[in-house]
């Protein structure tokens, strides 16, 4: 096993979903379930960045943390909470949301992190930014990101040294963002 720890984001409001995302039901399980089966065997140390539902969270075993960053600042703010608390120098950020990841992500993402600040999956040559693994050195970086009043993953990449990792497999990366496409892929079965 690999000496990362990941933070698995799951801080967000869930408008769109009708709530916590990572709560909503996949095929019989929630969705952060199907996430942290996929992270459990290939990280050192797993967080939670969970705001609300905090409770319902810690069933699961692993670290809560909630963002340091007030008012929901989006993934960022759950990125700087677990640079704070990470017990390892490289820090993976997953969506509580991509039910199925690749089971080699970690390893293929870490691979190049010789020279980097942060290393990015892509998939058909667009970045997955919320998927990424980040050294613990670029945390003053973002913490000055962040009090500036930014929020976007795009815009704090483009002040970092970073390589990506190309992935073939388009499914391995689908987010679930809105009821519908929980009903469709639930429909799969």
């Amino acid at each position: 096993m690999m000496q990362i720890s990941t933070v698995i984001l799951a801080g967000g409001l869930g408008t769109r979903i009708g709530g916590d995302k990572g709560l909503q039901i996949l095929r019989g399980k929630p969705l952060i379930e199907w996430v942290l089966e996929t992270i459990r065997e290939q990280s050192a140390e797993i967080l939670i960045s969970a705001n609300s539902e905090r409770a319902e969270y810690a069933r699961f075993g692993f670290p809560l943390i909630a963002d340091l960053t007030p008012d929901h600042a989006g993934p960022l703010a759950g990125l700087q909470t677990a640079l704070n608390h990470a017990r390892h120098d490289w820090v993976a950020s997953v969506p509580c949301d991509t039910p199925f990841l690749p089971h080699d992500l970690l390893a293929r993402l870490f691979a190049p992190s010789h020279n980097s600040e942060a290393i990015v999956a892509m998939v058909e040559s667009k970045r997955q930014p919320a998927i990424a693994l980040y050294h613990k050195s670029v945390l003053p970086k973002l913490d000055t990101y962040l009090a500036s009043g930014e929020r976007k993953v795009g815009g704090w990449l483009a002040t970092l040294q970073v390589q990506e990792v190309a992935f073939d497999d388009t499914d391995a990366f689908i987010n679930i963002n809105t009821l519908e496409e929980l009903d469709a892929h639930n429909s799969r079965c």
